[in-house]
């Protein structure tokens, strides 16, 4: 995806045609929040994900994905990291698999 979290938010909506009121009722948030999340301004609550996926028709684990690769993506744009850094997460995810099986 290349976009952000909250642009994927916003092209659903839209997609739906519905407005900011309207999807963020779906959600339980305020049009305000919801605005903020769209443009990056506030981050997605995690505990809205499940009931995201069911208000835009599409599979929680791909929607989780999206949205922890966006986490991950901004902090390392945000500080300024190398691409090496993803290498080394995946190797420490890698190490935190095998050491809690």
């Amino acid at each position: 995806m290349k976009e952000t979290f909250g642009e994927f938010i916003r092209r659903h909506r839209t997609l739906q045609n519905f407005t900011l009121t309207q999807f963020g009722a779906k959600l339980n948030l305020d049009s305000a929040n919801l605005s903020k999340i769209e443009n990056g301004q506030r981050e997605f609550d995690l505990k809205r994900l499940e009931l995201l996926a069911r208000v835009i028709d599409k599979d929680v684990n791909t929607l989780r994905e999206e949205f922890f690769s966006d986490l991950i993506a901004k902090k390392l744009y945000v500080n300024n990291c190398s691409d090496n850094v993803l290498a080394l997460a995946e190797e420490k995810v890698n190490y935190y698999r095998t050491k809690n099986k």
